[in-house]
């Protein structure tokens, strides 16, 4: 009898399990109509499958602040729930959204990484189950609401020894192959208010935050349906630190100029908020940031943007690392409503940043077939001397994905990574990384 490779057996299972969740919304692909919705959504809009596009300033809707990767980003990507044997539970969470102001959602996520060449382990696998939601308690239906943002999650390994968050380093990449993919358990990720004020020409937010849901965000952001490579993601020339106390406010100067600021514990640990407050308050080690933009309108904040933002990072004694700043710019526009260019640059002058230097260039593609995408992305990167050492040579990375929506709640893609020159393996040119990540979203 014919035995299965055991890392072939991991991800068959993974995507065995996720199928089989999923067709109980028995959601044919010919039926799919999903609203095209812009990537780059508000923080804290309605639950997942309650609300429509994104509100502009004046409009009603309980935060404008977050990226795609955020909650309300999040929820609103997952609209348009056709009728299954869940309907009941979609009509629930409308109802709650439209009559109290609560929307939540639940979803799944699992990633498996396989390395071509390894000075270590060669595969990883991970989960992800999160519970995120905003309840807005103020003004609600008004211009100037207040919501309070939560958002839970349990990350864990899959399978193979480590997860695909360490792969990187398995395989002598100076880098991150897959971000939110550990094995931290649970670990809190929001817990903030959420405030409109002036007709929402001006937000803040504070409370338990992650930088990188509004820290030089674009419209390819978000780990759980986009890229998987932290290129392409959050720019690794950004010291962005883990999730803890911090607050950001948004100003629209006019109506396509903005400006964001804001502070956050550069200490940060989501797997132990109760420390929060000694962090912040007396450690006082923070990780600052300062954003001008320009945009066509509001709506269009995150698929059509050109953004400077500037850093400074506090110096760490705890854990050796000394200050430092740095400068980012970031230029996306969508076109024809399917292709999304961008170009994204990144300068560190220490601070901790992963890398010193980053030139990251690449294309996002919208079929006719609503919710599929296709990405592509292409950076040079010079690792940071004070992180890894002095005198490593440069890398380049590649990374091509497709996503497909088989269902409105399901989705699974497939992703190819190409690291050439990886810093810190210098027997190998070339290391390639398959992947394939599932989605299931309630």
């Amino acid at each position: 009898m014919m035995t299965m490779h055991p890392r072939k057996a991991v991800t068959a299972s993974m995507v065995a399990i996720l199928l089989s969740v999923s067709s109980l919304a028995n959601v044919s692909i010919a039926q799919q109509t999903m609203p095209s919705v812009e990537p780059g959504t508000p923080k804290a809009a309605g639950a997942e499958g309650s609300e429509g596009r994104a509100q502009g300033p004046g409009k009603e809707g309980p935060s404008h602040f977050g990226g795609p990767a955020s909650v309300g980003g999040q929820l609103k990507r997952d609209v348009g729930i056709e009728p299954t044997v869940l309907s009941s539970y979609f009509d629930f969470k409308d109802k709650l959204k439209k009559e109290h102001g609560l929307g939540f959602g639940i979803d799944y996520n699992a990633l498996y990484q396989y390395a071509s060449e390894s000075l270590g382990k060669d595969d990883g696998a991970g989960g992800a189950l999160r519970f995120f939601g905003s309840w807005t308690l103020l003004n609600r239906g008004s211009d100037n609401t207040g919501t309070l943002i939560y958002k839970v999650e349990n990350r864990h390994r899959l399978g193979p020894d480590i997860t695909p968050q360490e792969l990187g380093a398995e395989v002598g990449y100076a880098g991150l192959t897959a971000t939110a993919f550990s094995d931290k358990d649970w670990i809190l990720t929001n817990l903030f208010w959420d405030q409109q004020l002036w007709n929402n020409r001006v937000a803040f937010v504070a409370g338990v935050v992650d930088t990188t849901d509004y820290v030089d965000v674009y419209g390819l952001v978000s780990p759980w349906t986009d890229f998987s490579n932290l290129a392409f993601l959050s720019n690794p020339t950004i010291p962005a630190p883990d999730q803890g106390l911090g607050a950001a406010v948004r100003a629209m100067l006019t109506d396509q100029i903005y400006v964001l600021g804001g502070l956050a514990d550069a200490n940060g640990d989501p797997t132990d908020p109760g420390d929060s407050f000694d962090s912040f308050f007396d450690t006082g080690e923070y990780f600052t940031h300062l954003e001008f933009g320009w945009t066509p309108s509001f709506d269009r904040r995150f698929t059509d943007n050109i953004h400077l933002t500037a850093w400074h990072a506090d110096t760490r004694p705890e854990v050796q690392i000394r200050s430092g700043w740095g400068l980012a710019f970031s230029f996306n526009r969508l076109l024809e409503d399917r292709w999304e260019p961008f170009v994204r640059l990144g300068y560190a002058d220490d601070g901790g940043a992963l890398w010193d230097r980053s030139v990251s260039v690449g294309l996002g593609y919208r079929p006719a077939r609503k919710g599929d995408q296709f990405g592509l992305g292409v950076n040079w990167s010079r690792p940071s001397a004070q992180i890894f050492g002095a005198g490593l040579r440069d890398q380049y990375t590649a990374e091509f994905y497709y996503r497909f929506q088989l269902t409105k709640i399901f989705a699974i893609t497939p992703d190819l990574q190409l690291l050439v020159d990886p810093a810190l393996n210098s027997n190998e040119d070339v290391v390639t990384i398959f992947g394939i990540r599932g989605r299931l979203s309630l």
